[in-house]
C-alpha cells in the first residue's frame, strides 16, 4: 500500500516496495526515538547543570552503570530485530518463487537496457508487464557492471559481466515508472534510463499482439542451437556421447569432480562458456567453449530453448 500519510514519501507500486517501506519506516522511527532520547538528555543536563544552579557537581556515590547498560542493550535488541526482518526480506526478494507467471530477459549495455519477452517481443529502455503478476527477471551485462533500478518498486539489482542474475517482483499498481541504472557505467551513464509500464491483463495482451513477432524466444534459441552445431552432439539421435538436454533445467546434475549442482540459469551459462568446469560425470571432455562467439542476447535465447525442453517443444 502507498503511505499517503507521509507526503514526502516516494511513490509505491509493487509488493517489494511495501515490504521495504515498512522496514524503512521502522528504522526511521527507531532512529528518531534514539535521537529524541539523546537530545532530551542533553537538554536536561544543560538545564540541570547550568551556571548558578545549586545542583551538586561532586562525584556521585552511586554509579549509574545500569542506565548505560539499559539503553545500550535496548538499542542493540531493537537493531537486531530490524536486522532479522531485513535478512528475511532479502531472502524473500532475491529468491524467485518456484511458480512465476512471466519471465523477462534483460541485458544491460552501454548505455541501454535491452529487454526480451518469451514470445520474442523486444524493447529498448522500456519494460511492459501486466499488473498483479509474479515476474522473474534474468539479468545480464554485455560490458561493465550496471544496476537495474526501479525506484517505485524499491528494487535494485546489479548486472555483473560474465554471469546471470535472477530476481523477481510483482507490480500492484498500473502506470508508468522510471527505470534507471544506479551504478556508474561510463560517460553516458546519466542517459541510461527508461520506463516501466504496468498494464492491465487486457492491455498487456494487446501490446504483445501489436509487436508482430513471428518466433518465440525459445524458437530463436533453437535456431542458434542448430547454427552453432550444438544439435550434432546433444540431439537424441546423435552418435556422439553427450548429455541429453531434455528435462535438464531444474534437475540435479552430478559432475565428474564429485560435485552436485542444480541445473539453473548460471549452470547452463557456464556449460556453454566454460564447459571444462562443469563436465557431467560419465561423459568425455569434448564440449568446446563458445566464449567470445555468443553475445548475451544469444545466450538468453539458447537458455530459453533449453528451458523449453523441460516443458515441451519450443513455444
Amino acid at each position: 500500500m502507498s503511505h499517503v500519510w507521509l507526503p514526502f514519501w516516494p511513490k509505491n507500486a509493487a509488493l517489494s516496495a511495501s515490504l521495504i517501506d515498512t522496514i524503512d519506516i521502522a528504522e526511521f522511527c527507531l532512529i528518531l526515538l534514539i535521537l529524541c532520547f539523546v537530545f532530551g538528555m542533553m537538554l536536561v543536563f544543560c538545564m540541570k547543570y547550568r551556571r548558578g544552579s545549586g545542583t551538586p557537581r561532586h562525584e556521585p556515590n552511586v554509579k549509574s552503570w545500569h542506565w548505560e547498560i539499559g539503553w545500550t542493550s535496548a538499542t542493540l535488541v531493537a537493531f537486531l530485530v530490524l536486522f532479522v526482518f531485513g535478512a528475511k526480506a532479502y531472502l524473500f526478494l532475491y529468491k524467485p518463487p518456484a511458480h512465476y507467471q512471466l519471465e523477462l530477459y534483460v541485458v544491460g549495455k552501454q548505455w541501454m537496457w535491452k529487454v526480451q519477452h518469451p514470445g520474442g517481443q523486444r524493447e529498448i529502455d522500456a519494460v511492459h508487464l501486466p499488473v498483479n503478476r509474479v515476474v522473474k527477471v534474468i539479468l545480464a551485462s554485455q560490458d561493465v557492471i550496471h544496476s537495474f533500478y526501479i525506484p517505485a518498486f524499491r528494487l535494485k539489482h546489479d548486472a555483473v559481466p560474465g554471469q546471470f542474475e535472477t530476481f523477481w517482483f510483482e507490480a500492484d499498481h498500473t502506470g508508468s515508472y522510471p527505470l534507471e541504472c544506479s551504478e556508474f557505467c561510463g560517460v553516458e551513464h546519466a542517459h541510461m534510463i527508461g520506463t516501466v509500464k504496468v498494464m492491465s491483463d487486457a492491455g498487456y495482451a494487446r501490446w504483445l499482439a501489436d509487436q508482430g513477432t513471428s518466433q518465440s524466444l525459445a524458437q530463436q534459441g533453437f535456431a542458434l542451437f542448430r547454427r552453432y552445431g550444438c544439435s550434432g552432439c546433444h540431439d537424441p539421435a546423435s552418435t556422439v556421447h553427450a548429455p541429453s538436454l531434455d528435462g535438464l533445467f531444474g534437475s540435479v546434475v552430478h559432475l565428474a569432480d564429485g560435485r552436485t549442482m542444480a541445473a539453473d540459469e548460471r549452470y547452463i551459462r557456464d556449460c556453454i562458456l566454460i564447459p571444462a568446469t562443469q563436465r557431467v560425470a560419465g561423459y568425455p571432455p569434448v564440449m568446446p567453449s563458445f566464449q567470445g562467439q555468443l553475445s548475451e542476447e544469444d545466450l538468453v535465447q539458447i537458455l530459453a530453448y533449453v528451458k523449453s525442453l523441460s516443458a515441451g517443444s519450443p513455444q
